[in-house]
């Protein structure tokens, strides 16, 4: 976003909130989130929340 001549303007950030995952087929821990994780190493769906 670009704002030309001036003037106040207010940004929102929101909190993302990443959570600690282990794939239960290669073993790998990653940081992910979102509702369907995938682990990036083997690409399974075989994963739990750590």
């Amino acid at each position: 976003m670009c704002s030309v001549g001036g003037g106040d303007f207010e940004l929102e950030i929101e909190k993302i909130e990443v959570e600690r995952y282990r794939c239960n087929n290669c073993g790998n821990k990653f940081d992910a989130m979102g509702e369907k994780v995938v682990c990036p190493s083997c690409q399974s769906e075989n994963v739990v929340k750590l």
